[in-house]
């Protein structure tokens, strides 16, 4: 509750100051509602640059997804005849 009362009177000065700005002529861009579509812009620009990250990000993840299984798949088809070379072997030596 005292945040907000804090804020109200931060606007409310502001506002005090805009309106003192604007009756010397100087400038009527200085309101609460100015500052607050400001910062709203803000936010929304700081969400779609976090948003774009995210998607560089899951992008990155994928492709080294894809890189791991590849290595994974072509280990197997040069491990397998091998493995099936030892296997003979072995089951040769036992006979």
């Amino acid at each position: 509750m005292l945040s907000k009362k804090l804020l109200n009177h931060a606007l409310n000065g502001l506002d005090r100051l805009g309106f003192y700005l604007d009756s010397m002529g100087i400038t009527n861009k200085v309101t609460r509602h100015n500052l607050a579509a400001r910062a709203m812009l803000e936010q929304k620009r700081l969400e779609g640059q976090w948003d774009s990250l995210q998607v560089r990000l899951d992008r990155k993840k994928l492709k080294l997804e894809n890189t791991v299984n590849n290595l994974e798949r072509r280990a197997d088809t040069m491990v397998q005849p091998l493995l099936a070379r030892v296997s003979k072997r072995f089951n040769s030596k036992e006979d």
